[in-house]
């Protein structure tokens, strides 16, 4: 399965003066890559990554219009979670398939399919009509929803595979920084999404849809008029059957697929479904017994004065035990933690790896990050376990550990996903990128679509049943959400560990933790290992 990525913008970067390949010198360093960027190979990076940075305001939204429209209509966190099923299962083939379209079609057809079916699924989701049961609203917008993920990920992968094609093969600092920073950016405006998504939501459904298609349709002209066809294409022969995509050739990108599997289960075990269900769910104390007349009589914030003039929970299906937030306040809540992570793994490399010496990471350093990944589930599910905050409802205090937790996961986890984000480009190889890259990132939306499944269950089942006008208290369930993602953070730096990339060691500033290798070698062995590889 030999290919070769056929782009006339990177056979133009092969012709820039590189100097010498293994000079470590700084100054040399930073001269290669200010000809290299400023080659013609920066105008693909430059419209792939504004279309791909579009695009995921218009993925953040979709997911908050669908999930707080489905809250209103009383769906529980598990028939939302199945409306998402296939969103996250398309993304397990499409990843696969965009490999195979990419290399035979170009970077630039599998980004017009993503944005055309991006406009579908919304349009799709003009037609949810309140009149129809749960069962035909759910399947709708389940199929609605599986064009939202194969557009996703057709798009994904030109804005993730266009940084190895505009950056030099020996420059992995700063192909590092480069990843961190699109990916970065990629989630901040993700997290916009989140917040615009429940803003517009909150005004209208129809409103907050047809701006996120005008969105998508900024991006199209770009995409359409002003790439090569060729970008990303292979001139050789590519990988033409699943059987050569599965031959699994590439151990160190196999054994990385397979952590980021769990590494993603571990924040969506808790944060796409039962994180906003739980912050619009109101407390327990009082629905079905306190008396009313109209909402405000109600003490409990979130409730609602039924028909039968008692406080009731709005959605008896999301259970009670929570924050009781408006939708407003729900987007801007995970907007906010969308934002900060982005912002994090943008600068992860100057702000965290760099300064710690862990600056090109290796697999030890996932392994250090992975580990660490655990704490602030770990301590979420023990506070919501056994404090008296949650156990008395004190709503400052239970709102005090929310933020502070899921603020230290959402840098850690930026950590950890801008460190994977850099290995899977590193492992990969460049012949075969587009087939490399499709691969990890059908582990990426395997993972997903466990933790979601998987919260749906444990926030639905898991907990105490109150009344009739309560239903279900949620609190255990989302401390029981929250030990899976710790679980799935511990299996996945335990995966980590099998990758074969020792040669660097890790430090952690100026202490050693784990020796290097080369260092011990020397530079003739250092050679030699470099040769070794290439022949590899």
């Amino acid at each position: 399965m030999t290919t070769d990525i056929k782009s006339n913008d990177e056979v133009e970067l092969t012709n820039v003066d590189l100097g010498d390949q293994h000079e470590k010198n700084g100054e040399n360093e930073e001269q290669t890559l200010v000809k290299s960027m400023t080659s013609k190979a920066l105008r693909p990076f430059i419209i792939i990554s504004s279309s791909y940075l579009l695009f995921t305001i218009t993925d953040g939204a979709i997911r908050m219009i669908v999930l707080l429209h489905a809250y209103n209509k009383s769906f529980t966190a598990l028939e939302v979670a199945v409306m998402f099923t296939l969103y996250e299962l398309a993304g397990v083939f499409t990843n696969l398939a965009a490999g195979f379209m990419g290399a035979k079609w170009g970077i630039k057809f599998t980004l017009i399919c993503g944005l055309l079916l991006q406009l579908l699924s919304y349009g799709m989701l003009f037609g949810w009509n309140d009149d129809w049961s749960k069962e035909t609203a759910i399947i709708y917008v389940t199929i609605a929803q599986m064009f939202a993920g194969i557009a996703k990920d057709l798009t994904k992968l030109g804005g993730k595979t266009v940084t190895k094609l505009v950056t030099p093969e020996e420059q992995n600092t700063f192909l590092f920084k480069l990843v961190s920073l699109i990916t970065g950016w990629k989630n901040s405006l993700k997290g916009v999404g989140y917040f615009a998504g429940s803003a517009l939501l909150s005004v209208s459904y129809e409103l907050a849809l047809g701006v996120m298609m005008g969105i998508v349709g900024l991006a199209l002209p770009w995409a359409l008029f002003s790439l090569d066809s060729n970008l990303g294409t292979a001139k050789k022969k590519n990988a033409e059957s699943w059987k050569e995509v599965f031959a699994f050739d590439n151990t160190n990108l196999n054994v990385l697929s397979a952590a980021r599997l769990f590494l993603f289960a571990s924040r969506d075990f808790w944060f796409e479904v039962p994180l906003p269900f739980f912050l619009r769910s109101p407390g327990c104390e009082g629905l079905g017994s306190q008396l009313c007349e109209v909402d405000a009589d109600c003490l409990t914030r979130g409730a609602i004065c039924g028909l039968e003039g008692v406080c009731e929970n709005v959605q008896i299906g999301g259970g009670c035990g929570g924050l009781g937030l408006e939708r407003v306040v729900v987007g801007a809540f995970l907007g906010g933690y969308i934002i900060l992570y982005g912002q994090v793994q943008s600068w992860t490399p100057q702000l965290v790896t760099g300064p710690l010496n862990q600056t090109p990471p290796n697999k030890y350093t996932e392994i250090l990050w992975g580990i660490i990944n655990c704490i602030p589930t770990l301590i979420m599910c023990i506070v919501m376990t056994f404090g008296p905050s949650f156990q008395n409802h004190d709503l400052t205090a239970m709102t005090v550990w929310f933020v502070v937790v899921i603020v230290a996961f959402a840098i850690i986890f930026a950590i950890n996903s801008s460190i994977h984000s850099y290995l899977v480009v590193k492992y990969a190889k460049s012949d075969k990128l587009a087939v490399s890259v499709g691969l990890y990132y059908m582990s990426n939306a395997l993972g997903r679509l466990f933790g979601t499944m998987g919260s749906g269950v444990l926030y639905t089942f898991v907990g105490d049943y109150v009344n009739d006008k309560a239903g279900t208290n949620v609190t255990k369930g989302f401390a029981a959400c929250f030990l899976a993602g710790t679980l799935s953070s511990l299996l996945a730096a335990l995966i980590t560990i099998k990758i074969d990339d020792n040669e660097a060691g890790l430090k952690c500033g100026p202490c050693t933790i784990v020796r290097s290798r080369v260092t011990e070698t020397g530079d003739g062995e250092e050679e030699k290992e470099e040769e070794k590889k290439e022949e590899l």
